[in-house]
């Protein structure tokens, strides 16, 4: 993402003018978005327009609108973002108050206004225009006959191929089915890495299956490269790292991401920082219950005590359209950032950040313990939805 322009008063109103280069910049922009805010952006609007003799066509415009957003449409596949709206800005193809929908396209400029830019919002703009935070690592989970290829970036993961194909049983006295369609299998796992792997962006590939498979696929890849000559695997040979898996499943990457060798090759990824928090904060409620606490009441009350050492929060409860809500998790960010405790926002898309939504979405390891919380509260994991 790319900072054009930012306007902000003392008041904390204001508008930024920003850019998306890749898709992943949708998710962020996604996060940045509320009901209620101002987008002005260019558009195709379908037109009516009636010629001299009196003959009535229609074209598509090209056109620069300012909406004040209703609605906001997210797909997560296809990183599209459409945002529903009002116009409240004069223009000569579209009437005042008319409803428009506008979707945002990588290269091209967006200015979002906000009656209040609150420092959640300010740092996920920060964290979006920050070069170093791009996507780093690439994983294929697999066992035989299925594949998840799946790319991590910091803000979300993205299953880009998944290769299933049926492998016969090895029949007593002969294998030839069975390694015929190994070898397909395997021919279309590498397929899907050439096609979706991008070698100049991703540090690392990690390749995992439960026994021997990984090891098998990664003879068979480089046996292939050589026989092909192809340049960019063998360059990248030192990328490929071989890991267990309990499966071939997507879930599988959780396990994967919390692996200590794992973990020490992407210490500077903020995937690898949220599985480790994540696996802390579990490790912390069974060991030391009175330390580790989950749902918006609890942890509130910890961050009154001056508790917090580290707050686990999902960007999920950001985007909640009831302004005061949204506005206590905030405040609640605020003050553990003021008394010197670590925030780490997780995101929904990511495998870690699914796993803190079951927990409320809110969690939190304390410096202390306070035994008085442990009781349970009524409503110390509802107020969030």
């Amino acid at each position: 993402m790319k900072l054009i322009h930012k306007d902000i008063e003392k008041d904390n109103a204001g508008q930024v003018t920003l850019v998306p280069e890749e898709a992943e910049d949708m998710w962020h922009t996604y996060n940045l978005l509320q009901v209620g805010d101002s987008l002005r952006a260019s558009t195709i609007r379908k037109v009516q327009t009636e010629s001299t003799t009196g003959s009535v066509g229609s074209s598509r415009i090209r056109t620069t609108l300012t909406l004040c957003v209703e609605t906001i449409d997210f797909d997560s596949q296809a990183c599209q973002l459409r945002v529903k709206g009002t116009n409240i800005e004069e223009n000569q193809y579209v009437k005042m108050g008319a409803y428009h929908t506008i979707e945002l396209e990588l290269n091209r400029k967006f200015t979002l206004a906000k009656k209040n830019w609150d420092s959640v919002v300010l740092d996920r703009i920060e964290q979006a225009c920050d070069a170093t935070q791009k996507a780093d690592v690439a994983a294929v989970v697999m066992q035989e006959g299925l594949a998840n290829l799946v790319l991590v970036t910091p803000a979300m993961t993205l299953l880009r191929a998944k290769v299933e194909l049926t492998i016969p049983r090895k029949r007593r006295g002969s294998c030839t089915q069975h390694e015929k369609a190994l070898e397909r299998f395997y021919e279309a796992v590498m397929q899907a890495i050439l096609r979706h792997i991008n070698f100049d962006v991703v540090k690392c590939i990690l390749v995992a299956s439960p026994g021997f498979v990984r090891d098998q696929f990664i003879t068979y890849l480089f046996k292939e490269a050589v026989r092909q000559d192809n340049k960019i695997l063998l360059e990248n040979r030192p990328k490929f790292m071989l890991v267990h898996s309990s499966s071939g499943h997507k879930y599988s990457l959780k396990e994967i991401l919390s692996d200590p060798t794992v973990t020490s090759r992407l210490s500077d990824t903020k995937a690898a920082a949220e599985v480790k928090a994540l696996e802390d904060f579990y490790k912390m409620l069974q060991h030391e219950p009175d330390r580790a606490f989950y749902g918006l009441a609890h942890v509130e009350k910890a961050a009154d005590a001056l508790a917090i050492d580290t707050l686990l929060i999902s960007d999920k409860l950001f985007r909640h359209q009831d302004v005061p809500t949204r506005a206590r998790y905030v405040r609640l960010v605020d003050s553990v950032r003021d008394n010197g405790g670590n925030v780490r926002i997780f995101s929904s898309l990511h495998v870690s950040g699914e796993q803190l939504t079951q927990l409320s979405g809110v969690a939190a390891i304390l410096r202390f313990p306070i035994a008085d919380l442990s009781e349970p509260e009524d409503g110390s994991s509802s107020d969030e939805d």
